[in-house]
C-alpha cells in the first residue's frame, strides 16, 4: 500500500514542535498509531514502526519532544512545562491526524506507543480524554524499572560514558540531572489501570539491564493492567529502528491485520 508523508506541526502554548503524518492510501482501518522517542533522539527513531503501520492500513503520526535539538532547536524553558504537559502532544498528534484524515473513516482503536522517555509517555496518555471513547493499546519499547528503585535505569557504566554528549543534544531545562530523577520517580508512581500493554525489550539492552522489563511489567500488573511483554535477543537500546518487526509482529496478532 502506498503511504503519503505529510509534514505537520504541534504546539502547546511553551512551544512547538514537528510531526510527521503517515497516511496509507486505499482502505483505512479503524486503528491510529501515535509514536513518540527516547531522551535526546528524534521522530527518526519510530519512522519504522509508523511505516509498517501504514502499509497495513493503519494511518500513523510521529513526533519530536519539545527541546530536543535533533528534531527541531526549539526549546524548553521551564522543566515543570514539560514534566506536566508533554505528554498531552498524544492527544493533539490525534487530532492533527484526523484533520488530515478529513473523515475518510472513523477510529475505533487507538496504538499509543513509543520508545524509553517515549514509552513512559504514551502510557501517561492513555488516560487522556481524547482517546476515552477508543479502545486503547499502550506499548512500551526499552522500557523497564530497576530491581532497585532508587537506582534508574540510566545509572550505568554504558550510558554513563555517552552522558556529555547526550545532555547537549536537549534543551538545558531537560538536563540529565533533572530528567533521569524524573522519569525513574513517574515510573515508580504510575498509576493507571484497566489498560492493555505491550513491552519489547531486548536481552542486550544494557540500559533497561536484566530483570527491568520483568519488573516493570509486574508494576503495572499489580496496577490492574493487562500486560505481556517480548524480549528478543538483539534490540540494543540505542537501536529502537529494529523493534519495528516485532511491534508490526505483536500488532499483526493482537489487532489480527
Amino acid at each position: 500500500m502506498n503511504v503519503k508523508i505529510t509534514k505537520t506541526l504541534l504546539s502547546l502554548p511553551w512551544c512547538e514542535t514537528q510531526a510527521f503524518a503517515l497516511i496509507p492510501e486505499g482502505d483505512l482501518r479503524p486503528i491510529r498509531a501515535i509514536y513518540g522517542h527516547g531522551y535526546t533522539a528524534s521522530k527518526a527513531d519510530c519512522l519504522p514502526w509508523a511505516i509498517r503501520a501504514a502499509e497495513v492500513g493503519i494511518p500513523a503520526i510521529i513526533f519530536d519532544w519539545p527541546g530536543h535539538y535533533l528534531g527541531s532547536f526549539n526549546e524548553v524553558e521551564r522543566f515543570e512545562d514539560f514534566t506536566a504537559e508533554a505528554h498531552t502532544l498524544f492527544a493533539q498528534a490525534y487530532e492533527r491526524l484526523e484533520g488530515l484524515l478529513n473523515s475518510l473513516s472513523s477510529p475505533q482503536q487507538i496504538i499509543l506507543g513509543g520508545h524509553s522517555l517515549g514509552a513512559l509517555m504514551a502510557l501517561k496518555a492513555l488516560k487522556l480524554p481524547a482517546f476515552v471513547s477508543l479502545k486503547r493499546l499502550g506499548v512500551g519499547v526499552g522500557l523497564g524499572l530497576n530491581e532497585k528503585v532508587e537506582t534508574h535505569l540510566f545509572d550505568t557504566e554504558f550510558y554513563q560514558k555517552t552522558l556529555s554528549i547526550r545532555r547537549q543534544l536537549v534543551s538545558p531545562a531537560l538536563d540529565t540531572t533533572v530528567m533521569f530523577p524524573w522519569i525513574r520517580d513517574e515510573k515508580v508512581n504510575l498509576q493507571i489501570s484497566g489498560e492493555r500493554i505491550h513491552l519489547i525489550v531486548g536481552e542486550d539492552d544494557m540500559v533497561v539491564g536484566a530483570g527491568g522489563m520483568d519488573n516493570f511489567a509486574n508494576h503495572l500488573k499489580i496496577l490492574g493492567n493487562n500486560v505481556t511483554s517480548f524480549a528478543p535477543k538483539k534490540l540494543a537500546h540505542h537501536e529502537p529502528t529494529l523493534a519495528a518487526p516485532h511491534l508490526h509482529a505483536f500488532l499483526k496478532q493482537e489487532l489480527s491485520i
